[in-house]
Order: structure tokens, then C-alpha cells, then sequence
């Protein structure tokens, strides 16, 4: 009788083995938890309407965001610029540039490099427009960049927007001159799209007024970013369930938020300015955008180097030997004599510490290399 207990715990576990081996077998076949998503890049390309500070992206970038469409990251060499909300600011918005330039110099394909964006949005021309380039070159420009995104990365979403309308008071040609670009973009976009890197024309023109949506004729007003926010919105969502994000065998490294691109294909280093790190202090940095015989496009960046927010800036540098400055974006820039003062527009004046802005004009003359000096006010 004193075996029982033994012979009956032998039976228990004989039964019992069947069912751990079935239990290891499916542990051993159960598929691990799928790993997290890799973030879909997207780079906003184009002038000062895209960055300077091209508050759009901002309300674009929050839309998403409330939406669901949070495995998405905004990039590009440039920093945010403020606009009063948290938002992933990152861009390729270079205030003053011409598409044409960007295209002739072979600057893009270093910030591709730096980037490796998945999808574009490219509201670029502005500029072009206001200098009187013809539309085909204009287009010719616009295939070369999407060749060098292709280069980069052959299944890049283009996004090319029909660009906003313009009315400055300085150009009153520049309002038709936009409607004969952008009555080519469709057809343009239509022979230069492919199955593997679609071409989506966005047409911000539509519907958007120079007098309710703009503050200078130009530039968005914030009803004018909400507008470019909303156009944007669909051809983006629609675009990312398209996208394929490409390989990240290393980490995107956001590069510092001043970077100073060389009109050369080679870029150069940041600007070597020497910052402050008095409380509201800031520093400005020059830059040839561009030259021609009789003239040149400079660019100006402020950047907060202080450790407290500043309200406004003022830049000051010296032009001589009759260069004189013939147009401005996104400053108040006036000239006495040699003495160029440059005060923020009312948008951009406030700044972050370590936030920045640009400002841009054409001059007559020859390229000069000043001395700036930048006081906050």
C-alpha cells in the first residue's frame, strides 16, 4: 500500500507531459513583437516662404500629429524659426534663394546627403519669378532637382506646389509672370513622373488672395499659412501610405541649426561668428547667395546666441564703392550713405535663444565681404 502515492504521482505527470511539450512548441514558434515603424523623412524645400519662418509647416506638422500620422520626421539642414508652437522644425527653406541657383550650384545634393528625406515638398520659384527667369528655366532647374533627389534616394515622393501669387509693390509684372510658371507645372510634372518616384502637383494658387493672405504681398499672413497648411495636408497623407522610408543604418543627425551653404557646389563650414553668451545678446553672419556682372543676392542669418529670449533684432554692415541695395525680404532694410540697418520684419523679430532667421536683398556693385554687428532690441 505504500507505493500507491509513487504510482499515482507517475501516472499524473506521464499525462502531463504531452501537454508541456505542446506549450514549448508553440513558445518556440510564437513570432517576436514587431519592431517600431521607422519614421517616414520628409524635407520642405524651397525659399523664405518655406522657412523665414514658413510658419505652415508648423500647423502641417501638428495636423498630422492630432491625426495619427506620428511616425513621420521633418528634416532638413535648417533649424525651426520660431512660430509660437512645439513643432519638428527642420527644413530646407533658404530665404532669397532662387530654384535655378540651388539647381546650377548643385547644392541640394548635400543636403540630401545630410537628410535622406523620403518625401519633398518643394514650393520653390518665388525668387525666380521676382528676377524675371524664364518658366522653362525655371522647369529645367525643377527636373535637375528631382534628378539629384532620385540620385539619392530613387523612390523620393516629389510633392511640386503650383506657387502662391504674388503682388509686391516692387514688381507688378511678378503676378503674371507666377500664372505663366505655374501654367506649366502640370504638364511639366506629368512628363518627369515615374512609378517609382511620383510627381504630385499641390496647387497652393488657388483660392489664395495677395490682400487677405499675405502681409507684403509675398509672404503668408497666418491665414495665408493655414491656407498653405491645408493644401499641403491630403497630397502629404496621401504620400506617406506611398512612401517606403529608406534604410537607417545610422541615426539622422539634426545638423546645427546655422549651417552657411557655399554658392559653390562644395558646401562651407558654419559661420565662425562669435557668439555671445550674454543674456539676450545675438549674432549675425553673411553669406553671397549669388553674384552677376553689376550686382549681387546677400544673405544675412541672426541667430539668438543669448540665454533669454529677445524681442527684436537690429543688424548693421557697412556697403561701399556704390553698392547700393535695390530690394529686401524679410527685414526692414534701409541704406545711408554706407551704412546699411537692417530691423526685423514683425514677424521674425522675436527669437528663442538658439532660434534663428534670415533676411535677403539684392545690390548693385560688387560682392562685398562686411563686418556685421547685430543688437537686440
Amino acid at each position: 500500500m505504500s507505493r500507491n502515492p509513487v504510482r499515482a504521482a507517475l501516472t499524473v505527470l506521464a499525462a502531463l507531459l504531452p501537454v508541456l511539450a505542446l506549450c514549448l512548441a508553440l513558445t518556440a514558434t510564437t513570432p517576436p513583437a514587431a519592431a517600431a515603424a521607422t519614421p517616414v523623412r520628409v524635407m520642405p524645400l524651397g525659399d523664405s516662404i518655406t522657412g523665414s519662418p514658413g510658419c505652415w509647416r508648423a500647423l502641417l506638422w501638428n495636423r498630422l500629429q492630432s491625426t495619427g500620422h506620428t511616425d513621420i520626421d521633418f528634416v532638413g539642414t535648417l533649424g525651426p524659426q520660431g512660430c509660437g508652437v512645439p513643432y519638428d522644425g527642420d527644413n530646407e527653406g533658404h530665404g532669397g534663394y532662387l530654384a535655378t541657383n540651388v539647381a546650377n550650384q548643385n547644392l541640394l545634393p548635400g543636403w540630401l546627403a545630410a537628410t535622406r528625406p523620403d518625401v519633398v515638398l518643394m514650393h520653390f520659384g518665388t525668387n525666380d519669378v521676382w528676377s524675371n527667369i524664364a518658366p522653362a528655366t525655371i522647369l529645367a532647374a525643377y527636373s535637375k532637382l528631382v534628378d539629384q533627389m532620385r540620385a539619392a534616394n530613387p523612390a523620393t515622393t516629389v510633392l511640386v506646389a503650383k506657387i502662391i501669387p504674388m503682388n509686391p509693390a516692387s514688381c507688378p509684372e511678378c503676378g503674371q509672370r507666377t500664372v505663366a510658371l505655374n501654367s506649366l507645372i502640370d504638364g511639366w510634372a506629368a512628363g518627369k513622373t515615374t512609378a517609382a518616384s511620383p510627381i504630385v502637383v499641390v496647387d497652393q494658387w488657388t483660392g489664395f488672395s495677395t490682400a487677405t493672405d499675405t502681409y507684403d504681398g509675398v509672404h503668408p499672413n497666418a491665414a495665408g499659412d493655414q491656407k498653405m497648411s491645408d493644401r499641403w495636408y491630403p497630397a502629404l497623407v496621401a504620400a506617406l501610405g506611398r512612401a517606403t522610408p529608406g534604410p537607417t543604418t545610422s541615426p539622422t543627425v539634426s545638423p546645427t541649426p546655422s549651417p552657411t551653404l557655399s554658392p559653390s557646389p562644395t558646401t562651407s563650414p558654419s559661420p565662425t561668428a562669435s557668439p555671445t553668451s550674454a543674456p539676450g545678446g545675438c549674432t549675425a553672419t553673411w553669406r553671397l547667395a549669388g553674384q552677376w556682372p553689376g550686382g549681387f543676392q546677400g544673405e544675412v542669418t541672426v541667430r539668438n546666441d543669448g540665454a533669454a529670449p529677445i524681442a527684436g533684432w537690429t543688424v548693421r554692415f557697412p556697403l561701399a564703392g556704390g553698392q547700393r541695395i535695390s530690394q529686401a525680404w524679410s527685414a526692414d532694410v534701409t541704406q545711408s550713405g554706407t551704412t546699411v540697418t537692417a530691423r526685423n520684419a514683425s514677424w521674425n523679430g522675436a527669437l528663442a535663444p538658439a532660434a534663428q532667421t534670415t533676411f535677403g536683398f539684392l545690390a548693385e556693385g560688387t560682392a562685398p565681404s562686411p563686418a556685421l554687428t547685430c543688437a537686440p532690441s
